[in-house]
């Protein structure tokens, strides 16, 4: 019996969160908007455009080094930075140039934070976060166990100052409300493995 509510909860939350573009998956295009404390990253779309100004409306990617490009200004660091700090760097620097005129930068198509889901799952692959997720929450996501996966072996595997480590996940105790603190919250670069 708690094997089938768990197993309806979970269909619930997937076509709850699925549809709401709690994330976007590689093969689903969509993403939800970020709230404001959300922290730009490499491919981030941006819109920024200066009032009145058709010159200087220009959509912008986030490079891979954190940075953006944009006329007048040149380089600027986006990476690390919320759209509103970034809308406000760009105003201070455009403002010697155009003085007095407002700044919008919108986040038009979220690339980042990425995380992986690889192994015996339903839909394996990258996910863009729009918002924290825990892992039980991302393999959701990602369809599920199939018959074939090793549930009690589950690894992430987490970049931290340049070195790999692992933790572990025993999916069928999380499920059933134990050992609740491996469900830890993921973090931009995350690949969860089901063997």
């Amino acid at each position: 019996m708690k094997h089938k509510v768990f197993c309806a909860t979970m269909l619930l939350f997937i076509l709850s969160f699925g549809s709401s573009g709690l994330l976007r998956g590689a093969d689903t295009g969509e993403a939800s908007a970020p709230g404001p404390e959300f922290l730009l990253g490499p491919e981030d779309v941006l819109e920024i455009s200066v009032w009145k100004d058709e010159a200087l409306t220009k959509h912008v990617v986030v490079r891979p080094d954190g940075k953006i490009s944009f006329p007048l200004i040149g380089d600027m660091v986006a990476q690390g930075r919320t759209v509103e700090a970034l809308r406000q760097a760009v105003e201070n620097k455009i403002r010697e140039y155009v003085p007095d005129a407002p700044v919008t930068v919108l986040l038009v198509q979220l690339g980042s934070p990425k995380v992986y889901v690889v192994g015996k799952v339903g839909k394996p692959g990258v996910y863009v976060m729009g918002q924290k997720l825990t892992v039980l929450q991302l393999l959701a996501v990602a369809g599920g166990m199939t018959p074939f996966s090793d549930t009690d072996d589950i690894l992430i595997i987490r970049t931290e100052d340049g070195k790999s480590k692992t933790i572990k996940f025993d999916y069928k105790r999380v499920a059933g409300g134990k050992d609740l603190e491996q469900n830890v919250v993921l973090q931009p670069g995350d690949t969860i493995v089901v063997p």
